[in-house]
């Protein structure tokens, strides 16, 4: 071996610090959990993602979401600046009334329509059921079918209650011996077309017409989170002669038309479009008879039902709202289906509602739709899941499709 191989092959000898404390041994068990953890955490991610693709690949989503288009929101500043006014209002009969929608008064008693299918009449701070319209068992949704699930009701100027069902159609209600009455079944197709989701309704002042929607002809009531979702424009406005006893379809295409309201002079019929933010205006009477226009588009919120004031203008009600600024969900998705239809893969109604922020707004609008003035109540602290506001007495009524409780508010406290 010569002297280039002896240095090739010679071994260093690294300085070592000699010191009085003892060395710590190295730690070969840390490095052993640190491996284990990571490959604990990779095996968890991949069985979470791979049934997750899964099922975004797999599964078939139960709509079939439509492109739409929404301009920008409007400003959330004066007559619709942010308040928390709705929060003056008490909560009435909580834990006795399960989804109040609508309202209707003759004289000083209150007629509404709950969850279990039934006609409730309140007088004197008291209440009890005076009639049902459909067959037990109620309380669940799956009883809705046959149960019945009331939703508009309307008082007529002869002390006759008109109801809107949503799965049983419409109804004429005895107030004082509630005795009902079936006037428009669903069982029977109209212009080929089923009654899926009778919505809400009004009446003229003879009693000779009732103007009602139907929200859908191909999804019922328990399915309206699909129907906003999907986005789909199988919704009408029709009119039943009390006198004929025929329907006529007055206006169709429309995207889950809501609340119906007649004008003061009953020359038109006012119409919430609700998926498209908007008001749509049917005129029945006069020079204008047979025309449609819209009445205001670009609202606030997702508008349910409409009801009169009494300055002349209009109340409407609304649970969800298009915060701007702010982020609205249904804005956002209102362009891309392809992410709804993934929602509606993994998420099922229910849940998607706990994503939907508690909002509560109700505006007054003048006779020409602008906005007079608006109640907020933001995250639903009091008033929750508004459907109507209904003014009687210098009262405003809150109605709600699923809160537990009626609200009132003292319109000269606010």
């Amino acid at each position: 071996m010569n002297e280039t191989d002896g240095l090739r092959y010679r071994r260093l000898i690294r300085p070592q610090i000699i010191t009085d404390e003892p060395q710590a041994p190295e730690n070969k068990s840390s490095s052993y959990s640190g491996k284990v953890f990571r490959v604990t955490l990779v095996t968890l991610a991949v069985s979470l993602l791979v049934p997750l693709i899964g099922a975004m690949i797999l599964l078939e989503s139960p709509i079939e979401p439509q492109y739409l288009s929404f301009p920008e929101p409007p400003l959330m500043c004066e007559a619709l600046e942010p308040n928390v006014k709705l929060r003056q209002a008490e909560r009435l009969f909580e834990g006795q009334l399960i989804g109040p929608e609508s309202m209707a008064n003759i004289g000083g008693v209150l007629y509404t329509g709950t969850a279990d299918g039934k006609i409730v009449k309140i007088e004197d701070g008291k209440m009890h059921t005076l009639a049902t319209l459909g067959r037990p068992p109620c309380g669940t949704q799956k009883d809705e079918l046959t149960c019945g699930r009331p939703l508009g009701i309307r008082a007529s100027q002869n002390r006759t209650l008109f109801v809107a069902d949503a799965y049983l159609g419409i109804f004429e209600v005895n107030p004082f011996t509630g005795k009902v009455k079936v006037l428009v079944p669903t069982q029977i197709p109209v212009n080929g077309k089923s009654l899926s989701f009778v919505n809400d309704l009004d009446v003229t002042r003879d009693g000779r017409k009732i103007y009602f929607t139907d929200s859908s002809s191909k999804w019922q009531r328990r399915d309206y989170a699909y129907l906003i979702m999907e986005g789909i424009n199988d919704g009408r406005l029709l009119e039943y002669d009390t006198f004929t006893k025929e329907v006529t379809v007055l206006m169709d295409n429309l995207r889950f038309p809501n609340g119906v309201q007649l004008s003061p002079n009953e020359d038109f019929v006012l119409v919430a479009e609700m998926t498209m933010a908007r008001i749509r205006r049917c005129y029945v009477s006069g020079l204008n008879k047979g025309g449609l226009d819209l009445f205001v588009e670009n609202l606030p919120g997702f508008p349910d039902n409409i009801r009169s004031s009494s300055s002349g203008g209009y109340w409407v009600a609304m649970s969800a709202v298009r915060p701007n600024p702010g982020f609205s969900m249904l804005d956002f998705l209102s362009q891309k289906p392809w992410i709804k239809k993934i929602i509606f893969k993994l998420l099922s109604q229910e849940a998607l509602m706990q994503f939907i922020p508690k909002y509560s707004l109700v505006v007054e609008l003048y006779d020409n739709g602008v906005c007079k003035r608006s109640f907020h109540d933001p995250h639903g602290v009091v008033a929750t899941y508004v459907s109507e506001a209904h003014e009687q007495d210098g009262y405003l009524y809150l109605g709600s499709f699923r809160s537990p409780f009626l609200c009132r508010l003292n319109l000269s406290e606010v």
